[in-house]
């Protein structure tokens, strides 16, 4: 056994007994971890209400080998996630992300950009940047980050480059990404994208210019928020209220398939390119 000490954003908590939690935790070292955190139910426990859901906090845990569950030791709260007192789109939006978090990532699979990346989601939802921009960004990201970014210009299956020569391309949900007119006969699980929506898509999945920060480690200034130099508002690209909706429905189709289900805060995800 080991103690480890990182920072974490809170994904989910699961009621463990009347006076202890499980909570699962994105971290910045260690990926995607489980822990319990015994006294987390408390009026006055040992976490000072860091726990809350999408709280950033500096933690220190026991790594505990095996399937047995870590044990989380300190958690100081360095920032908490106020969606909810913006607007119910921003909480809806916070609770996407968590829940996305959970599916994609697997288990003790550390992705220090990926943590970055989601402070700076986190931090337009919680701030003034715009909703629906900002989702599309953390998705098309999600999936570079974790290996599944979409091919959008040679085909999947022979690697030709796409011809353009109709207005939508088909887009391969198995494969991942265009397929050309000569390969789509031969494929199943099928859509189609504007091509519009496609290079919105690769301008949102591209790797930012600027290499993300590493975050402040000081976990004995709790106060002092944390910082992330992830751009990802300069990944917007200018599009049409047509390409969010097309992008946005590729987007989700691509997900489902890709965790197997259609996560339960889709349906709450903007609808409109307005959507601030």
């Amino acid at each position: 056994m080991t103690n480890q000490s990182t920072m974490a954003i809170v994904l989910r908590t699961v009621d463990f007994s009347e006076t202890s939690l499980i909570v699962t935790l994105l971290t910045k070292d260690l990926g995607r971890i489980s822990a319990l955190a015994k006294g987390a139910r408390r009026l006055k426990g040992p976490f000072e209400g860091s726990l809350d859901l999408l709280s950033v906090c500096a933690i220190t845990l026991i790594d505990k080998p095996g399937d047995t569950l870590d044990l989380l030791t300190e958690s100081k709260l360095r920032r908490r996630f106020r969606g909810a007192q913006r607007s119910l789109e921003r909480l809806h939006a916070g609770y996407y992300i968590a829940e996305m978090l959970r599916l994609l990532v697997d288990d003790d699979d550390p992705h220090r950009e990926l943590f970055d990346m989601t402070l700076s989601a986190m931090g337009m939802i919680d701030g003034e940047g715009h909703v629906a921009k900002t989702l599309l960004a953390f998705d098309a990201q999600c999936l570079r980050l974790l290996g599944h970014s979409p091919a959008t210009q040679r085909c999947t299956v022979c690697g030709r480059d796409a011809e353009r020569s109709r207005r939508r391309a088909s887009f391969s949900l198995v494969g991942g990404g265009v397929v050309c007119e000569n390969c789509r006969p031969s494929q199943s699980h099928l859509m189609t994208a504007s091509w519009d929506a496609l290079d919105a898509l690769r301008e949102l999945a591209s790797e930012p210019e600027l290499p993300p920060s590493t975050i402040d480690a000081d976990t004995n200034n709790p106060s002092q928020p944390p910082s992330t130099a992830f751009p990802i508002g300069r990944l917007f690209p200018a599009m049409t209220p047509a390409i969010y909706r097309d992008l946005r429905g590729l987007l989700n189709r691509t997900l489902e398939s890709l965790v197997g289900q259609t996560p339960r805060m889709q349906p709450f995800l903007p609808d409109k390119l307005d959507s601030l």
